[in-house]
Order: structure tokens, then sequence, then C-alpha cells
């Protein structure tokens, strides 16, 4: 399975979102000169978490964007969900039904051991996800950053509207 560098970026967007105090938002632009990321094409991140609900944006001169609900209430499903959808990954086609030798119908009432096994992955993928909060994420990164990264994310912070 594959999964787009966006769902990257979008975690990464809304764990910084996740430090902002209450009723404080970051614009676009300082979140993609955070990340290092193009403006536009983290707007189209952006802009899909609002649609799910991970992300709320926030107009007027102190707009920008801040998370929806809290960080313990956002999990990196529901992050990867917003950008890369929830249809499954593995789609069964029955090759078995088909060539000279094709199972029949009834043969196919219950999925092969190989639609079994890619749905039992796929859900274990999903399930892993969801038991991930983003502020089980902010708190890994808070621990392994040394004090001088978290004394620059805290002075850019301040110098782009969240003091």
């Amino acid at each position: 399975m594959k999964i787009g560098k966006g769902v990257e970026w979008a975690a990464h967007a809304c764990a910084m979102l996740a430090l902002l105090p209450e009723g404080r938002a970051l614009s676009r632009e300082a979140l993609a000169d955070f990340l290092g990321v193009p403006p536009p094409y983290l707007a189209k991140q952006l802009q899909a978490l609002s649609r799910a609900g991970v992300v709320r944006a926030q107009r007027g001169v102190a707009g920008g964007y801040r998370l929806a609900r809290p960080a313990k209430d956002i999990s990196l499903w529901d992050v990867t969900a917003a950008l890369e959808g929830t249809a499954p990954s593995f789609r069964c086609t029955e090759v078995r039904r088909n060539g000279p030798c094709g199972a029949t119908a009834r043969e196919c009432a219950n999925p092969c051991d190989i639609a079994a096994a890619f749905h039992r992955a796929e859900k274990g993928y999903r399930d892993a996800l969801a038991g991930v909060p983003l502020s089980q994420i902010v708190d890994g990164a808070a621990r392994t950053a040394t004090p001088e990264r978290r004394d620059r994310i805290r002075d850019w912070l301040a110098r782009n509207g969240a003091p």
C-alpha cells in the first residue's frame, strides 16, 4: 500500500496546529514555510482536512487553520482517510471465476483466502493508525526534540501569530 507524501505533510501540519493555544490559528503560508513545502500543494491537504472535519479554517486578521477538535480526538487514520479516502486498497475482482476452470458463483459465496488476507491486513493497518492520536505524536516529538529545537519552534510560533 502506497501512502502519498501529502499524508505526511498533513500529519505534520496537524501536529503543528496541536501546539497552538485555544482560539489561535496559523496561515497556510506559515504552515508551508514551517514544513518547507509548496503552499499551493499544502492548501489541497488543508482543504481535504477541513472537509473531513480535522481542521477548521478561521477567517479574519488572525485567520488561518486550527484543529477542529482536541489532538487526543484526532488519529493518524483520520488524517490519512481525509487525504486518501476510505475506499479499500484491495478490490477483489473474483479472478477465480475466470478462465476455463473458473469457479462457480456458489464456490465464490465467501471471499477467497487471498481477499480475506488483504482485508485482514487493511483492517490491521487502519486500526493501527486509528490507535495513534495526534496528541501522542506531539508528545513524542516534544520528548525527542532538543531544547534548542523546542525553543526555535516556540519562537517561530510567536513570530507567526501564536504566542
